[in-house]
């Protein structure tokens, strides 16, 4: 399998593998997990929120 990444996507790709300590086969897998996750909530009527530690605010995550 090839992918093809745009320069800036490569950036960061390799900023999560270095971050994560993770190869970046592994950030990807990760990354499709993690979507297949979300996207499959969403479908099912879910809604997904992130907390703000400190403040408790919350915001809705929306996924285009």
């Amino acid at each position: 399998m090839t992918l093809n990444l745009t320069d800036s996507e490569m950036a960061v790709l390799e900023e999560l593998s270095t971050q994560k300590d993770m190869s970046k086969t592994h950030v990807m897998r990760q990354a499709l997990r993690l979507y297949q996750l979300v996207d499959g909530r969403i479908r099912a009527g879910e809604k997904l929120f992130l907390e703000d530690e400190i403040s408790k605010e919350k915001r809705e995550l929306v996924v285009l």
